[in-house]
């Protein structure tokens, strides 16, 4: 049965039937297509069928292995070498490891060489993973088969890497395009082909495209073994839409257009096979010239990073300054002083760094000398960390629990999305319609629900159809209902908790489970289902209504595993839900020919199902201009009619004066649908004297075969002669099925603060339904369309006229906006693709952005791949916030990659866009938990961590220098080389790195119950230069305590006894014993969320501190120096030394503990009233989102009822007896 349901469809020619621009002749003369060819810019040559001609220049083209990699073998170890040492601090650090390897250096080799070959060396390898990574996936595209010809009519399949220029390939359905074809032929006997573009614009709209005339009958593989041809077209461009040729074949010359051309990452559909002749190939292809290299991201936070470290940089030179100055003097001093008659105590002028004969040469030696000693106020590790911190927690973020289906997010400020796979399903559902002014398929929206809630209340106003008898009444009122009722109208949008009740039961809801399983119908009403519409006293307008439904289309039925039921294929989406909808309401589009339509439709007076034929006379298809389709058909009896549907504002134009009964309900019903979101198409019917048809027809077929430029002007007066004077039978509406928990996630996102744009390839009305739909916009919101009509091949003129228009509605739009008394009024800005092109251009991007980001929503339209990942750049750059862009398919990877953040989805459409992110996520609504709660701790997690280092590292360092200052800047060191390795990888690693990723401020409830805390990141509260100078002071100020303590406390302590005093090797052993145990119980003072393996990682450090000391000890003095078994038979068995760490360390903390109290007692920075605080006001400016439109809603419900009341007071106190009462005695 399905194969030949295959071969009838490969049977009809589809150019008898359908007036498509594929069908039309690109041009009336080949001759200005050949006046461009050969200049510049249409230089390109291809020779079909023979691509050896390709080998060698000038003709030589590109191969088609595309490659996405940042790196290869060669050029891996030069460049992310130079990624590495663009930092300065590394940098920094590579001068000192390569003056340690002289004798300039203050420490030995290995103990600046090995932390920075292991932070070097960790970078690299995350650099090296991600890129093997994106390597695999271009192996797995680059070795996808197709069918080759390779001679003598045989096809062999062979990898796309090695298709080449002029090769022809066999491509079967369901099969992406190796590359850029021409349509030569395919399985219908027109060349007819349908493809689907989804991830170049992101439509699921299926395209019709044909191919050359000449060449329609090469439609087997024998068929291709003498097929030679030549092309002349344009260069390599990124345009999808556009494309400019010729065709040379047996001597003639063929004019080409974009309706011939199939585009790599293309797929095709609903046609067995097709033939092409490979145009472009790899890095000349349109979806590779659309893409772009994988950039190198940095967050916010890492590039307020870099400013530290110059920060740092800074006071390392400042300290290094003092110090020579410092020691300058010191030396100059030994050359005049006096007292320095004592031969021994003299400097001597053989060493550089002390030589009085020459202070200036010493103070530069001690400059060099110093910059080295204090490099340790610079935090190595810290990129290391950083870097090991966002892997740890991406893993921590991907393994959450309750980011599955049955993860640097911390400052987000604008989020881009894609539309289809993204907020929606790629599925079309059937919701409701309005037939001959009665509403069917439920009544009350989530919104109006929410409101009903919030109003507390137990009467609210509904819109519905009460009054099935009279037309007048059943157009929409506003009447009243108990808030009992609500169950019943969850049950019309589909509320499983109150379906599910035993105790529930309504006659206008059928069997919910039945429905459910029903692809492409989420329709609840039983006065239509079940054939209970027949009973309807409109049985007549309903029956016409049907009709269109099943026969206005361009769909094709295929058997379905259901016996009774049957599937179809359409061009678009809405078809396919309109004819399952029809067929569950008993008229079943079964059969397609060449002319004739065939329906199994259920009879009102007969009460059964009857097979009819329509014999189709002409088809007037949909365009973006004439916004609506039309069939012609005749029934058995004779009769013509002419059924058309389309948008409501162009069928309510061509409606006849008597067809109009039910306009002004059938309004009413648009408009709720349109604020639920839904996308509509009012149908209605003309019926057409025979007379009449024929001298149409006649008018008809002659503008159809015109070719000219005057043809698309003859069909559209011709269509204009027969669509009119109709019957309004009703609108339908259709659902872009939103996927789960969309609305809601879009409402804490707006809630905390965040703009989201829309950016898709869809049309305008589309893209609008959809934004109500998920509530980007409202019905009170003041919506700017900024469009062109300027067409991509339009003069300079033209181009310059249609900049000026646009600039003229950018100015009034930003005049509107700056006059506007209201402060709260929301705006939206909804971008065509035309305009959008000439808005990204760099004399008027500045006004155009200007105008965004005043808007509450903005929604482009019509955006190819490159444009989305223009405006991602364009935006991010303008703004200065972090962008995170997100989407599902090939065609937003550019978006993603260009984005601060990127996050695929991992959806329909490939995996492209989930290994171009930086997360992955299974649907668009976890993108909530993702910012809400793993940004905001990530934000808090990353800022405490930097704070942190900056702390320990000059606590650390600051030790040197007072150490310095107390020997006259004498250049000794106090510390052993052994401890300062020992201190960055060793003591204070593990502490910081699970702060980084374990720290939760706040509890992940507490986060969903106040989105106004992510508003944390985006002011950039924790990571404020206040707190950054606070730490550095509390750093300093635990340094010179532990110093000072340290210092004095060992004055009067000898070690190991009998009288001996400490050394230097017990000072800087005591010193270093207390900065470690110091910062490591400082981390734990900052901790909000204890876990093991934070205890275990703090306490262990210091545990492994004394371990280091006892390992480090065993060496012999040779390699321990200054070490050599100095705990054990030093400083360990000594109580003096246990009682100093401990008081040194208490003392140290000492200022931090009271800085603390004192602000948590008198300004808490977390506290439950500042959240509700917080809260409220974000909640007051959020103009988008469920909670706005509610807001919204509970305003227009609650105004009527204040009207009404003071209608009443007023009433009341003008009238006869309140003015006695006020008279009375009593009230005086």
């Amino acid at each position: 049965m399905r194969e030949s349901s295959r071969r009838t469809n490969r049977k009809i020619r589809w150019s008898n039937l359908y007036t498509f621009p594929c069908f039309r002749p690109p041009s009336a003369d080949p001759d200005p297509i050949k006046s461009l060819i050969g200049r510049p810019g249409f230089s390109r040559v291809v020779f079909c069928n023979k691509p050896h001609l390709h080998r060698m220049k000038p003709h030589k083209y590109p191969t088609n292995y595309v490659s996405t990699t940042k790196y290869n073998v060669v050029t891996f170890l030069p460049r992310s070498l130079f990624e590495q040492f663009r930092r300065v601090a590394n940098l920094y650090f590579l001068l000192v490891a390569a003056l340690s390897c002289t004798s300039w250096s203050p420490f030995a080799q290995y103990s600046q060489l090995i932390p920075l070959v292991i932070v070097v060396g960790i970078s690299m390898l995350k650099e090296a993973v991600e890129d093997w990574h994106r390597f695999l996936q271009d192996l797995e595209v680059n070795s996808r088969l197709v069918k080759t010809h390779i001679g003598e009519g045989v096809f062999v399949e062979k990898p796309w890497q090695q298709v080449s220029v002029g090769d022809v390939v066999k491509v079967q359905k369901d099969q992406y395009f190796p590359s850029d074809l021409l349509l030569l032929s395919s399985s219908y006997e027109d060349g007819v082909c349908y493809v689907e573009t989804m991830n170049l614009d992101g439509e699921t709209n299926l395209k019709a495209k044909r191919g050359v005339e000449a060449t329609l009958n090469l439609n087997e593989d024998d068929s291709m073994s003498k097929f030679e041809a030549t092309i002349y077209c344009e260069d390599p461009n990124p345009n999808l839409y556009s494309f400019v040729g010729n065709l040379e074949f047996q001597n003639e010359s063929h004019p080409l257009c974009p309706a011939q051309v199939l585009l790599r990452d293309s797929k095709l559909r609903n046609t067995e096979y097709i033939y092409g002749a490979v145009i472009f190939s790899g890095p000349d292809t349109k979806a590779v010239r659309n893409s772009m290299k994988s950039p190198s991201k940095r967050s916010r936070i890492e590039k307020k990073m870099d400013h530290l470290i110059y920060f740092l940089f800074s006071m390392l030179f400042m300290f290094s300054l003092v110090t020579s100055i410092a020691s300058a003097l010191l030396v100059s001093s030994q050359k005049t002083s006096k007292k320095t008659n004592r031969w021994y105590l003299r400097l001597q002028d053989k060493n550089l760094y002390f030589r009085p004969s020459k202070p200036v040469l010493s103070a530069i030696m001690q400059f060099t000398w110093s910059l080295q000693l204090y490099g340790y106020l610079i935090p190595i590790s810290l990129y290391v960390s950083f870097e090991v911190v966002k892997v740890l927690q991406a893993v921590l973020i991907n393994k959450d629990i309750q980011m599955f289906d049955e993860a640097t997010c911390q400052s987000v400020s604008i989020i881009l999305s894609d539309k289809t796979g993204t907020l929606t399903c790629n599925r079309m559902e059937f919701r409701k319609c309005s037939i001959a002014g009665v509403s069917y398929g439920g009544g009350l929206n989530e919104v109006d629900l929410a409101a009903s809630r919030r109003m507390n209340s137990d009467m609210v106003a509904r819109r519905s159809s009460v009054d099935e008898s009279d037309a007048t009444s059943q157009s929409i009122e506003i009447c009243e209902f108990s808030a009992d009722n609500i169950g019943t109208e969850m049950g019309y949008i589909g509320a499983p908790e109150y379906l599910g009740s035993p105790n529930f039961k309504n006659p206008k809801i059928s069997d919910v489970h039945r429905e459910y399983s029903i692809k492409g119908l989420n329709f609840r009403d039983n006065r239509l289902m079940d054939g209970r519409w027949t009973r309807n006293s409109n049985v007549y307008d309903i029956t016409m209504f049907f009709r269109v439904m099943a026969l206005c289309h361009t769909g094709i039925p295929v058997e379905d595993d259901q016996a009774d039921k049957l599937k179809f294929e359409a061009e678009s989406p809405e078809e396919v839900a309109f004819l399952i909808a029809s067929q569950e309401f008993g008229f079943q589009f079964c059969k397609r020919t060449q002319s004739v339509m065939a329906l199994k439709e259920l009879d009102p007076d007969l009460g059964s199902v009857v097979e009819r034929e329509y014999k189709l006379l002409n088809l007037l298809e949909f365009s973006s201009s004439r916004k609506r389709i039309s069939v012609i058909v005749s029934t058995e009896e004779g009769q013509i009619f002419l059924l058309c549907k389309g948008a409501d504002s162009i069928i309510f134009e061509r409606l006849a004066d008597n067809g109009r009964s039910y306009q002004e309900a059938t309004s009413s019903h648009l408009s709720c649908y349109a604020e639920d979101g839904f996308r509509t198409l009012a149908f209605a019917y003309r019926r057409v004297e025979r007379a009449e048809y024929e001298h149409w027809n006649s008018i008809f077929m002659k503008a159809k075969t015109t070719v000219g430029p005057e043809r698309d002007e003859l069909l559209e007066s011709a269509s204009e002669m027969i669509e009119k004077d109709m019957v309004l039978l009703g609108v339908a509406a259709v659902e872009d099925k939103l996927q789960k928990g969309v609305p809601e996630c879009i409402d804490k996102l707006a809630q905390a603060g965040l703009k989201i744009w829309l950016l898709t390839g869809d049309k305008k009305e589309t893209a609008i339904n959809i934004g109500f739909a998920c509530s980007l916009l409202r019905q009170d919101m003041r919506q700017f369309h900024l469009s062109s009509v300027m067409d991509s091949g339009c003069s300079s003129q033209l181009e310059v006229v249609a900049k000026k228009a646009l600039v003229s509605q950018i100015e009034s739009f930003s005049q509107e906006i700056n006059e506007e008394h209201n402060k709260r009024m929301p705006f939206a800005l909804v971008v065509d693709g035309q305009a959008l092109e000439i808005a990204l251009r760099s004399d008027v991007k500045d006004q155009f952005l200007q105008l965004a980001v005043e808007c509450a929503s903005v929604i482009c339209c019509r955006v190819s791949p490159k444009q989305k990942a223009l405006i991602t750049r364009l935006v991010k750059e303008f703004t200065g916030k972090t962008t995170l862009a997100i989407g599902d398919g090939a065609n937003d990877v550019g978006m993603i990659q260009e984005a601060d953040i990127g996050v695929g989805i991992s959806g329909m459409e490939g995996m492209q866009a989930v290994m171009a992110s930086d997360f992955s996520l299974p649907q668009f609504r976890f993108l909530e938990r993702l910012l809400i709660v793993h940004g905001h701790w990530c934000y808090e997690r990353i800022s405490k961590m930097i704070l942190y280092f900056i702390y320990k590292n000059v606590v650390f360092g600051l030790t040197l220098f007072f150490y310095e200052f107390y020997t006259s800047f004498s250049g000794q060191l106090l510390y052993d080389d052994g401890y300062m390795l020992a201190f960055n990888i060793l003591s204070t690693s593990l502490p910081v790195i699970s702060l980084g990723v374990l720290e939760q401020d706040v509890p992940s409830d507490v986060c969903h119950q106040f989105p106004a805390l992510y508003k944390q990141g985006q002011k950039g509260i924790c990571f404020s230069w206040k707190r950054i100078i606070g730490w550095i002071l509390n750093g300093a100020v635990a340094s010179l305590i532990i110093f000072l303590l340290t210092i004095h406390a060992l004055s009067t302590v000898s070690f190991p006894g009998k009288g001996n005093v400490a050394d230097i090797a017990h000072l800087g052993t005591i010193t270093c014993t207390c900065v470690i145990v110091t910062v490591n119980c400082q981390i734990a003072l900052i901790i909000s969320h204890f876990t093991w393996i934070q205890h275990l990682s703090i306490w262990g450090s210091i545990l492994l501190w004394y371990i280091f000391l006892l390992a480090y000890g065993a060496f012999p003095p040779s390699l321990s120096n200054t070490g050599f078994h100095v705990l054990t038979e030093a400083i360990g068995g000594a109580p003096s030394f246990w009682i100093i760490t401990l008081l040194v360390v208490v003392a140290s903390l000492l200022p931090y503990f009271v800085h603390m109290v004192l602000q948590r007692t008198f300004c808490p920075l977390n506290d439950h009233q500042m959240w509700l605080r917080e809260q409220w006001n974000l909640k007051r400016t959020t103009q988008v989102g469920f909670s706005a439109r509610v807001d919204v809603k509970i305003h227009h419900l609650k105004e009527p009822i204040q009207q009404r009341r003071a209608s009443i007071y007023r009433s009341f106190t003008n009238s006869p007896i309140y003015r006695t009462l006020r008279s009375s005695p009593l009230f005086q």
